[in-house]
């Protein structure tokens, strides 16, 4: 017979299972997208139940596809949108409200009053991360406050907080493990990276009940069994990372100053850091890579908020593409910009400039502008707000990077990896596997029932498809820099208020 691991990968805009055999290859895959809910400007909800719903119909598509059950899957692995938020009651199993998602920005008012009273040191000491929104401690304590009678029941034990990862492993295992990996907790704000524990001071400064909080596990061991009747036999859930954490693993960066970059809805680079925590002086945050075999590691991470979706804006918001695949031939029929600069700030600037409060702006349009300069700076501002990160980790790690190990869907634009090259002046490495997060997820799980013996196996696995080297003129790409840092300039300076007259 042979066996397989089945990697379950719970995203922003849709949910997809992965089936992978021993050489890490893709043997059947399947998604669903499932409804994104905005009720005010600015909130982003999700419901925890379609999630659910479509994680467990896409787990069992992909199976039947290749004509499998569950004694010829070894172990599920899981990984997840990050700091989306859900709190649900541990007796009924029913969220007490809408998940509340990371691109969220209702308790920004909150943060900033945070950041007012002095906390910013205390919490990014504590957990690497810059006090704002997108963590998960905030919108938490929103749903307690805003709930009725779940402050109550939260202070009576009655309920349960988990991210998207911890759902699904209460749900795959009906309510009898409450757990997280030391990843997802890492992106809480709630959560010691130094000492990998729940934070009394932290959780204190939020108003948390900490009965609500799961349990912390590292990110390659058996967590529990599915108990549900998906699957004919019970499958240890075996691995669980955040989905950049698990793209860092999947890419095999598992040496120091090893560097990957995701572009999915938004984009995520991971610089691996070693066994010592670090602070970032350029803006990044410190998170926690993964935590294997007692061991653990440390990246810097930069995220962009907007990557991808300005493409999905494109198509949605503008009507100049029917389909994202659209926008790599419609941004060939020109040149260039044609001194064309967008910043899609939708929702603020995320690293290294963590200004929420920016909107998107496209600056140098003349009478000559298409649709085809506007995609093609779309697409082209994808990689300049990589490089501004790019530029945080060099100066945070005292070195220049000579190579960015890169995944997600926005990579198969060749245009769009490219110019990503050009403008970093490094290679740029696409891997065979473009499911990197899945594949990541499915190594965790591997490991952890020796599907896989060690790293080294894993290590021979990881192939490269096509690598981008440096091919424009560095005075024109350093022209080019310069525009990007105006357009930057001009979105920021947007929001200010114009002194009285």
């Amino acid at each position: 017979m042979e066996y397989f691991i089945l990697a379950l990968d719970q995203g922003t805009t849709s949910s997809r299972a992965v089936v992978f055999d021993h050489m890490g290859q893709i043997r059947s895959v399947a998604q669903r997208e499932f409804t994104q809910i905005f009720p005010q400007p600015g909130w982003v909800e999700h419901d925890p139940n379609e999630i659910w719903a479509t994680q467990a119909a896409v787990a069992a598509e992909a199976t039947v596809k290749i004509g499998i059950n569950g004694t010829n899957i070894k172990a599920i692995g899981i990984t997840n949108q990050r700091e989306t938020t859900i709190v649900w009651d541990r007796v009924t199993g029913e969220p007490v409200y809408n998940a509340i998602v990371w691109q969220d920005r209702r308790t920004a008012p909150f943060c900033d009053k945070l950041k007012q009273e002095g906390q910013t040191d205390l919490i990014r000491s504590k957990t690497g991360l810059i006090i704002d929104a997108y963590f998960s401690a905030s919108k938490i304590r929103w749903i307690l406050d805003n709930v009725e009678g779940a402050r109550k029941k939260a202070e009576a034990g009655e309920l349960a907080f988990g991210t998207v990862d911890s759902w699904l492993v209460w749900k795959f295992t009906r309510g009898q493990v409450h757990a997280t990996d030391v990843t997802n907790a890492s992106r809480t704000m709630l959560f010691n990276i130094r000492t990998q524990q729940w934070d009394d001071e932290l959780i204190s400064l939020f108003d948390i009940p900490k009965s609500m909080l799961p349990e912390v596990k590292q990110s390659s061991e058996i967590y529990g069994e599915t108990a549900t009747t998906i699957f004919a036999s019970k499958i240890p859930i075996a691995g669980i990372a955040g989905d950049q954490h698990a793209a860092l693993f999947g890419q095999m960066c598992i040496e120091k100053a090893m560097i990957k970059s995701t572009y999915g809805t938004g984009c995520f680079m991971l610089m691996n850091i070693g066994e010592q925590f670090i602070e970032s002086k350029n803006n990044l945050l410190t998170t926690i890579a993964w935590k294997i075999d007692g061991k653990i590691q440390y990246a810097f991470e930069g995220s962009i908020f907007i990557g991808g979706a300005v493409v999905q804006w494109l198509r949605d918001g503008l009507g100049i593409i029917r389909s994202s695949s659209e926008v790599e031939e419609l941004a060939m029929t020109v040149d260039h910009t044609d001194g064309v600069y967008f910043v899609p700030a939708f929702a603020g600037l995320g690293a290294p400039y963590w200004k929420p409060d920016v909107k998107g702006v496209i600056v140098g349009l003349t009478r000559g502008s298409k649709a085809a300069h506007i995609a093609r700076a779309a697409l082209e501002s994808i990689a300049y707000q990589t490089m501004d990160v790019l530029k945080s980790m060099e100066a945070d790690a005292g070195m220049e990077i000579k190579e960015l190990r890169v995944d997600g869907g926005a990579t198969s634009n060749n245009l769009l990896m490219q110019f990503q090259s050009n403008l970093l002046n490094c290679k740029v490495i696409r891997p065979n596997v473009i499911e990197i997060t899945a594949l990541g997820a499915a190594y965790l799980a591997g490991l952890a029932v020796g599907f896989w013996k060690n790293i080294d196996e894993i290590q021979q696995l990881w192939k490269s498809e096509r690598e981008f080297i440096p091919q424009a003129d560095l005075s024109n790409v350093k022209k080019a820099i310069h525009g990007w840092e105006k357009a930057i300039h001009t979105a920021q300076s947007w929001t200010d208020e114009l002194p009285e007259s």
